[in-house]
């Protein structure tokens, strides 16, 4: 039987939390005491998306992130009524995990917060292209290991140059309860746009044989939910 609306959006929360509190509180231990180092960090937050995705996605799909719920919800396997609430879930999520952040670690290292290392426009770009990467292969594939292993990749590319965030809730959190907004719009309109233009590649290519929901759930879940 398919979760209802309530269940799955408690699933989104509790998901984008554990994303937020391990993978920007790994690069707050980072920062704090040099000890993961970059592909640690970058590790971290791979593993903390395949965890989600193997625990929750029976759930919701364990979405975890807004473009990846534009995403489904574009390819039409997700009902465009349950957009909003699973929106407001993960950002919610996010904004908690932050503040458990706070309340741990402390300020220093910004709670992991995404800003630009070069131009607002790299990182766009950046952002744009790393986004459309992991959505298409969350799209095409699904299975927990193929996503997380696409985040840790792109972590570990892209985090030095734009925080290789792909996830609007991911900035969110930490940027509202840090206060630090230097180029956040750039976090909610290239991941945006990554999602649409992976919606747009995997409709043309064709569903794959054993399609599969971005967050690693039944293809069809949303749709007949």
């Amino acid at each position: 039987m398919a979760p209802s609306l309530g269940r799955a959006a408690v699933a989104e929360g509790l998901g984008t939390f554990a994303l937020v509190f391990f993978g920007p509180g790994a690069a707050v231990v980072q920062a704090q005491t040099g000890a993961l180092g970059h592909l640690g960090v970058a590790l971290v937050f791979g593993l903390s998306v395949m965890a989600v995705l193997a625990t929750l996605g029976p759930v919701s799909g364990a979405h975890i992130n807004p473009a990846a719920t534009l995403a489904l919800a574009l390819c039409g396997q997700l009902p465009r009524a349950w957009v909003a609430p699973y929106v407001a879930a993960q950002l919610t999520g996010a904004v908690l995990a932050a503040l458990a952040l706070l309340a741990l670690l402390g300020r220093e290292g910004g709670l992991g917060v995404t800003v630009p290392a070069g131009s607002a426009a790299q990182s766009f770009g950046l952002e744009l292209l790393l986004t459309f990467f992991l959505l298409l292969a969350a799209l095409r594939a699904g299975r927990p290991w193929v996503v997380g292993g696409v985040v840790a990749l792109a972590a570990a590319m892209g985090g030095p140059i734009s925080g290789a965030s792909m996830n609007p809730a991911r900035s969110f959190g930490p940027a509202l309860v840090s206060g630090i907004w230097t180029a956040h719009w750039l976090y909610w309109v290239a991941p945006a746009l990554g999602a649409g233009l992976a919606a747009g590649v995997h409709l043309w290519l064709g569903a794959p044989a054993r399609p599969q929901a971005p967050a690693g759930g039944s293809a069809d879940r949303g749709a007949s939910a």
